[in-house]
């Protein structure tokens, strides 16, 4: 059961990478042409200053087609794989909620803790924004934003669940979500920043850029989310026949049918 959920989140992922892709040549490639123009006028003018200009080792047209569309593709695929399997651990513990709102739930967390979050402290930045000899830092710094939020959303529902065996579950929601709030400001506040963007450099198209490249990862999460949801409850599943009545799904129905415990 578990591999064929596996199968078909991957396959909902591919098509979420395909949706996002169709976005981006549409929305974030114009951006990209114009950042990278202004590089190029960068470029010039450091030229004229004695600096060679780096030869392209990847053509422009590559990169946003085959490139883009490779990238997208594999992870749309890598998350929609991951996400199944966190479906198939949330199901039947996450009350007696079915599979289109259990999925829907979880592909908000998702988008909260590994695109909201870390783009408020490290937002995206077109090309010519951000110096190359911090480009290690600023990658390590985004990925460990992405770690912490990820603890953070996990702790956060584990907390709720927690207490929503003693207190009413909207109460519970609302402590929930008041310790995400809490820990994600002392996140955002206690690690550092990173302000590299020159000048010059138009704000509208940055800020065009970061709301494309949000825009993105909102179409591959709402696809993976709605889709899977649908997947997923034509699927036999362990239990459902008690979700449908409003009834949890006991432990011994998931252990029997080899779901992770």
């Amino acid at each position: 059961m578990v591999g064929k959920l596996l199968m078909r989140g991957m396959l909902v992922g591919l098509m979420a990478g395909l949706l996002a892709f169709c976005f981006a040549r549409v929305a974030g490639e114009p951006q990209v042409e114009r950042a990278i123009a202004f590089e190029a006028h960068e470029a010039h003018e450091h030229a004229h200053a004695g600096d060679a200009p780096e030869p392209e080792i990847v053509s422009r047209e590559m990169q946003a087609g085959v490139g883009l569309l490779t990238g997208v593709l594999a992870y749309g695929a890598a998350f929609g794989g991951l996400f199944a399997l966190c479906f198939a651990y949330a199901w039947g513990r996450a009350g007696s909620m079915g599979a289109r709102p259990l999925a829907a739930w979880l592909a908000l967390a998702a988008f909260a803790a590994l695109v909201v979050l870390p783009a408020l402290k490290y937002p995206a930045n077109p090309p010519s924004v951000g110096a190359a000899e911090t480009i290690g830092v600023r990658t390590a710094l985004y990925f460990f934003c992405m770690g912490i939020s990820v603890a953070i959303t996990l702790l956060s529902i584990a907390l709720r669940q927690a207490l929503s065996r003693k207190w009413r579950d909207a109460d519970a929601t609302l402590a929930g979500l008041l310790a995400f709030a809490i820990m994600a400001a002392a996140m955002l506040a206690l690690l550092p920043a990173i302000d590299e963007v020159p000048a010059e450099f138009p704000a509208t198209l940055l800020w065009q850029f970061r709301v494309a490249s949000i825009g993105m990862q909102a179409i591959i999460w709402t696809v993976i989310g709605a889709a899977f949801g649908v997947a997923a409850e034509r699927m036999a599943l362990p239990g459902a026949a008690r979700v449908r009545r409003g009834m949890p799904v006991s432990e011994s129905v998931l252990r029997g049918s080899g779901y992770p415990r």
